[in-house]
């Protein structure tokens, strides 16, 4: 399992778009996905899952990736946020 945190950038947060945009990237690896806000966990698979955490800009999120293609599973995730989640 790797894992590393990130912060929200993108003012708006994890609305639909953007949830769309990260669920999109996640779903291309055959690994676990998912992130960790507080003492919550969301599923980064699952749109219903990643709208239902209510991520905020500027909110802390730790990443977590288990599987065969786990550590290119992180680097993208973390890229894609990273970037803005295209807006």
């Amino acid at each position: 399992m790797v894992h590393q945190k990130v912060i929200v950038k993108n003012p708006t947060g994890l609305h639909l778009r953007p949830a769309g945009v990260l669920c999109n990237e996640a779903v291309k690896y055959k690994s676990r996905v998912y992130f960790r806000y507080g003492d919550d966990e969301a599923n980064a698979k699952s749109v219903l899952s990643v709208l239902g955490a209510c991520i905020k800009c500027g909110t802390e999120l730790e990443f977590e990736c288990e599987g065969e293609d786990e550590v290119e599973a992180l680097a993208a995730v973390v890229a894609v946020v990273e970037s803005g989640l295209g807006e």
